[in-house]
């Protein structure tokens, strides 16, 4: 049992659980003021005021005087099992190639699709796991990881099988998405309906006979998969029940943010592109918007229009996109601040999005995201802070002192 005493705020707390905020109830963030909170095995067991704090015997007690409280990052977008880097195409950034001109001359996706085919899968984990290290001493607590740098049956089936030992041996909550459909590769570059085929007929039965998804994801933008295409391969992926999260409207309107509600879509992602009808439509749906500000930053791109989605009554997830191509970085507390600077989104938004929304983008809300009675233990302490708001306004440092997971000091 650990017990966490004096804590100076304990941040996102809820007595009666919930999925999600959206719109206006994104401003809503409750907090405790000197606050205790009690851990049993890998669970949250009780939280209040140190003045209604019981005289309890722990193993572990930890004193957060002048600290702050509150739950492990939900990362629910990245790309983290890869093989090298790509810096090269960064420079090319620089002298103002764009990101489909760098895809259409070979780099991009398919340049790190070809790193992977020459890497073993141990290779592969290794370099993953020390990522998965890195993200967790800057606080996220759940992560969701995607193939798609294969793009064969044997390398996406080999993405998967690492991401299943990640599981395994690291102690954050891992979801495993397969993602095929994230480009056309060279050989089917003027034949892309075959690699949908391929898709179809071969990768997603072998995913599902394996068990090694929990959700299935299509690129579907310009230059990339069209709308039919993804059609096609969410109505085969369903068969096999796998629920959606789309990359979508990234570089135009592409109706990827419709077919991605058609299918009940667990997230649509990127969204720089979002209007009026795309607005409409996950109105009245169950899927998370979810934007990825340090890929837009990365790659300059016009942005994502998060203040009139939120005051249009949606909820928005932030999540980091950690990738070699647009967005080298996991840091969620950087995700924080972004969100505030780029998206003009409030201190209370953006630990909202970046918690309980972005949980719910992971399908984890009901376990993770908030501090809870019976939720997962997956918090963090700060270091000395003087508010909450502190955590988005100091960008570019790391302000967490110590990492709780599944109730074990990390």
């Amino acid at each position: 049992m650990i017990l966490i005493k004096n804590i100076k705020k304990l941040v996102q707390v809820e007595y009666e659980p919930i999925r999600l905020r959206r719109g206006e109830e994104m401003n809503t963030l409750h907090t405790i003021d000197n606050a205790w909170l009690r851990i049993e095995d890998d669970k949250i067991h009780s939280f209040g005021q140190m003045i209604d704090c019981e005289d309890i015997t722990a193993e572990t007690v930890i004193d957060a005087s002048h600290k702050m409280v509150f739950p492990s990052f939900c990362d629910s977008h990245t790309h983290l099992v890869y093989a090298g880097s790509r810096e090269i195409e960064y420079i090319d950034k620089i002298k103002g190639l764009s990101y489909e001109e760098i895809a259409k001359r070979g780099g991009g996706i398919l340049n790190t699709s070809k790193k992977n085919a020459q890497s073993s899968e141990n290779e592969l984990f290794n370099s993953a796991f020390e990522r998965l290290e890195e993200i967790k001493s800057l606080g996220t607590g759940a992560v969701e990881i995607k193939s798609g740098y294969g793009l064969s049956l044997e390398s996406e089936l080999k993405m998967l099988r690492v991401i299943k030992r990640l599981k395994e041996k690291s102690p954050l909550t891992i979801k495993a998405t397969f993602l095929g459909a994230h480009a056309v590769p060279a050989q089917y570059k003027n034949e892309p309906d075959k690699y949908v085929d391929l898709i179809i007929n071969s990768m997603l039965p072998a995913v599902s006979e394996e068990k090694l998804a929990d959700f299935v994801d299509v690129f579907c933008d310009r230059g990339f998969f069209t709308v039919e295409q993804t059609d096609r391969m969410l109505s085969a992926a369903a068969k096999y029940g796998l629920r959606p999260k789309i990359h979508a409207n990234e570089l135009d309107y592409s109706g990827g943010i419709q077919i991605g509600v058609k299918y009940n879509a667990l997230s649509v992602d990127h969204l720089e592109f979002t209007g009026d009808a795309e607005i409409k439509s996950l109105l009245n749906s169950r899927t998370m918007p979810t934007l990825l500000p340090s890929a837009a930053f990365f790659l300059n791109m016009p942005l994502a229009p998060a203040r009139k989605m939120i005051d249009s009554g949606l909820p928005i997830a932030l999540a980091s996109d950690y990738n070699p191509g647009s967005s080298p970085s996991g840091n969620m507390q950087l995700v924080l601040s972004m969100g505030c600077i780029m998206f003009k989104m409030t201190p209370e938004e953006v630990i909202n999005a970046t918690t309980i929304n972005s949980a719910y983008a992971m399908d984890l809300s009901q376990t993770h995201g908030s501090i809870a009675v019976g939720k997962k233990a997956n918090v963090f302490i700060t270091k000395s802070i003087p508010t909450y708001e502190f955590m988005p306004y100091s960008f570019g440092n790391n302000k967490i002192e110590t990492h709780i997971l599944n109730g074990k000091i990390q």
